[in-house]
């Protein structure tokens, strides 16, 4: 095995060579590769320990070699270290920006369908929770996360914001970070996670609207470059950090459009598995996309998100497809951008903070709750939206502080909640 490793990878990618993810059966097998790889002076690229996975540049030409190793008894998989994108962008020519750049759309979302959303709709169904603050955006209130906040604004609970980092703004506070695609700064060259991280945990200084649990805690985990782009193993990397460090929740505002990865499914079960909460957003593929939404949100490990315009429809770029937990706010939302000031930005990215932000708020005021206990009251108590399917909407608008009253022990262990909890949840939506 360790051989047949050497065989096809090298110290350095050329225009000969592709990222690949290996992953091995037993620890003693990954150790020895490792060893045996150091002592023909290949670094690999990444070395992911609880996974057993290294991450080498492989070159092409010995394509007989990796598929021998990839069968070999002892070796798990060897798949692409596929690439993902952030789930923002920047409206549109007719929209106010702010003075925002703009973004990559990482699920290349049809033009038509962004230009129809542009425009806020006019509420002529609403579906946003009872407002006890007229000052509250229409946001904030769609999914009463205002009407939480005189019980707890997410005191004490950490979230992980894994993607472009986190830049510098008076309404955000961080309490640290980690650069996994190496480097040594978790600043954000983008402005994708400085705008989902104020959604989030926003201070709500300056007269600017507060996030979802402004007192949560925000961690930057830089997995994304520049243009909104990184690596699967970056992300796990990030993940793992997060695991680490036991930051309760974890905001994924990105995905992988159409290719599966073994590694990050496994890597998002392990974050699960030690109580921490993933989020992850579906995709902005629209109506138009394969039938599926995006990775990681697809896996049943994670609360997968949809998004919402202000006029209390599905936006027309969400992606759709089963999977889908919640929707919550995604058109034309207004947040923090780095170096201060705010700008406005939609896509699914902006939907799944809400979320991230409100499980903050849950596990805050009930600490046991499991990951799939916050899973399950946010489906049983969503407010359907009329009009839209399953397929488009999952169990409807997340309604935090109904939520946060529902009847229920949120603390029960994960397989009692899996033995009961889906057919309660249908029951109450049939209601």
């Amino acid at each position: 095995m360790e051989k047949l490793l050497l065989s096809c990878s090298t110290a350095r990618s050329s225009t000969h060579t592709s990222r690949k993810l290996i992953s091995f059966k037993r620890r003693d097998h990954y150790v020895k590769c490792l060893n045996q790889l150091a002592n023909f002076g290949i670094k690999p690229v990444k070395s992911i320990r609880r996974g057993r996975v290294i991450v080498c540049h492989v070159d092409s030409r010995r394509a007989d070699k990796l598929q021998t190793l990839a069968r070999h008894p002892d070796v798990s998989y060897v798949e692409p270290d596929f690439k993902v994108h952030a789930h923002g962008f920047v409206p549109g020519p007719g929209a106010k920006t702010g003075g925002g750049r703009t973004r990559t759309r990482s699920s290349k979302p049809s033009l038509p369908y962004l230009k129809r959303d542009l425009r806020p709709k006019t509420n002529k169904a609403s579906i946003h929770s009872e407002s006890t603050s007229s000052s509250a955006p229409w946001n904030i209130k769609q999914v009463q996360a205002h009407s939480v906040w005189s019980a707890s604004r997410g005191s004490g609970v950490g979230i992980g914001i894994i993607d472009t980092g986190i830049g510098k703004n008076a309404d955000l506070y961080v309490s640290g970070g980690v650069n996994t695609m190496g480097g040594s700064s978790y600043a954000d060259d983008n402005g994708h996670g400085t705008h989902v991280a104020g959604i989030a945990a926003g201070l709500g200084k300056n007269g600017m609207q507060p996030g979802v649990a402004p007192s949560a805690k925000l961690y930057a985990v830089k997995a994304l470059d520049a243009s909104g782009a990184g690596y699967v193993s970056d992300l796990i990397k990030g993940i793992e950090w997060c695991i680490k460090k036991k930051i309760p929740v974890i905001n994924m505002s990105l995905g992988l459009e159409g290719e599966t990865s073994s590694a990050l499914k496994e890597a998002v079960q392990r974050a699960r598995k030690k109580g921490i909460v993933v989020v992850a957003s579906a995709g902005n593929s629209g109506p138009s996309n394969t039938g599926s939404i995006d990775q990681p949100a697809r896996y049943s490990d994670t609360i997968a998100v949809a998004a919402s315009t202000q006029g209390g429809r599905i936006a027309d770029y969400s992606s759709r497809g089963s999977g889908i937990d919640v929707t919550a706010p995604g058109s034309f939302i207004k947040s923090t951008k780095p170096g201060g000031g705010y700008e406005i930005m939609s896509g699914t990215s902006m939907s799944c903070p809400h979320v991230a932000g409100g499980a903050a708020l849950l596990k805050s005021l009930q600490p046991s709750l499991t990951p799939y206990g916050i899973k399950k009251r946010l489906r049983a108590t969503a407010k359907k939206i009329s009009g839209s399917s399953s397929r488009s909407q999952g169990y409807g608008l997340a309604q935090f502080f109904d939520a946060a009253g529902s009847v229920g022990d949120g603390g029960e262990t994960e397989a009692a909640s899996k033995r009961g909890g889906s057919r309660k949840s249908r029951r109450r939506r049939k209601k």
